[in-house]
């Protein structure tokens, strides 16, 4: 495994010396330790944030007996000494920790939250318990909103940001860039329109100045309970437009959809691996009974689905987006509706000239443009024949 320079292996070392006082070991649900145990133990974590940065790495890990680790272009580097301490680890965070993140913390033995180093960054946090100690898992946001050309996002979806209502879905595992994607879009519509833009999310990742438009943005656990609680306030305020984070349950799912046939123009998404599998994640996540009326409610609602991958670059130093884009025409409008999504397949495959794109079709452009190598993109390739395909078209 690879190991970091001395710099910051003497990071760890201070961190580790700084909060020697701090108890070894704990049970999850124990209340966290008392702010900061020695003088210098939060400015060592500021310290490792910056190096972090610098590095331009995504996330930083922290668990009781590693070292510590980053994730650069999607790889995870770890430091092999000194180890970090359980006590180190909660004497480090527990600055940060407000005491409705804290009780979060020893009551569901998870909380999320971001926050702001001055002159470093901002970042998301995630606290949570594993062996029966405290681990950290942050990420480094970024400073500034993405454009669509940025992203390397097919020049075909700027054109989701002038829809008037509807629902669009981001779907890709974690990691995959999917809030990233919302937030290109939202810039865009914040460019273009007069709208007002709502945005639920867990927590706030890009903050989105006013532009044209009028953004308001909600934080989960902060500036509301839940995302449906969320969802069925907003529809009382008057937006046009509504990005929902994160779809975790059938209850904010149906509000999204409702919301998305009343007017609204609803982003929103979904950990699926492709855009055909997403329709099928949101059917199945209501009951049998009411899966008809779902699907009646989706195929009048659904613009696009967009599935995502972030695939490692033929040289190793950064990453490329690997896009599929299944557009809701009158054809995929009735697959839906009667239930052959087995169908759906042939009509993103035919259905190029309105925007659509298959996830082998990207993944083989970004081969021959010499982005990524063709190893890499049949590891992140479900139909091996159809990337083939496209290679030697």
């Amino acid at each position: 495994m690879a190991q970091f320079d001395p710099q910051l292996e003497n990071l760890v070392r201070e961190m580790n010396v700084g909060s020697a006082t701090a108890p070894k070991r704990a049970k999850a649900g124990d209340p966290l330790m008392t702010p900061s145990t020695g003088p210098g133990a939060f400015e060592g974590l500021d310290e490792v944030l910056k190096y972090a940065v610098d590095r331009g790495a995504s996330d930083i890990l922290m668990t009781d007996g590693s070292g510590l680790t980053l994730r650069l272009q999607g790889g995870l580097v770890t430091s092999e000494k000194p180890v970090l301490k359980d006590g180190t680890i909660r004497a480090l965070v527990a600055p940060l920790l407000t005491e409705t993140y804290r009780q979060d913390l020893e009551n569901n033995f998870t909380v999320d939250f971001g926050f702001v180093r001055q002159g470093i960054g901002r970042f998301r946090a995630n606290l949570h318990f594993q062996r029966g100690t405290l681990g950290v898992a942050l990420r480094v946001l970024p400073k500034e909103v993405p454009t669509v050309e940025s992203l390397g996002l097919p020049r075909q979806l700027g054109s989701l940001a002038d829809r008037k209502k509807g629902l669009i879905l981001v779907t890709g595992s974690a990691g995959s860039g999917k809030s990233t994607t919302l937030a290109a879009l939202i810039g865009l519509i914040n460019e273009r329109h007069a709208h007002h833009i709502v945005t639920i999310e867990d927590p706030i990742e890009y903050r989105h100045a006013n532009q044209k438009s009028v953004v308001e943005q909600i934080e989960v656990g902060r500036d509301t309970r839940s995302f449906a609680s969320a969802l069925r306030s907003i529809l009382r305020q008057s937006p046009d437009v509504i990005l929902v984070g994160e779809i975790r349950d059938s209850e904010t799912m149906s509000a999204a959809i409702t919301a998305a046939e009343t007017g609204h123009l609803v982003l929103a998404t979904l950990h699926t691996n492709d855009a055909i599998r997403a329709i099928g994640r949101v059917v199945d996540g209501f009951p049998s009974d009411q899966q008809n009326q779902i699907r009646q409610q989706l195929s009048l609602g659904l613009i696009a689905v967009v599935a995502q991958q972030l695939i490692p670059s033929a040289d190793g130093r950064r990453r490329h987006l690997a896009v599929e884009v299944l557009m809701g025409n009158n054809a995929v409008s009735n697959l839906i509706r009667r239930g052959e999504d087995h169908m759906l397949r042939s009509q993103l495959s035919l259905g190029k000239a309105e925007g659509m794109v298959m996830m082998e079709e990207s993944l083989a452009g970004l081969v021959k443009q010499g982005l990524i190598s063709a190893d890499a993109a049949a590891a992140h390739c479900l139909r091996p024949d159809e990337l083939r395909r496209y290679l030697n078209g």
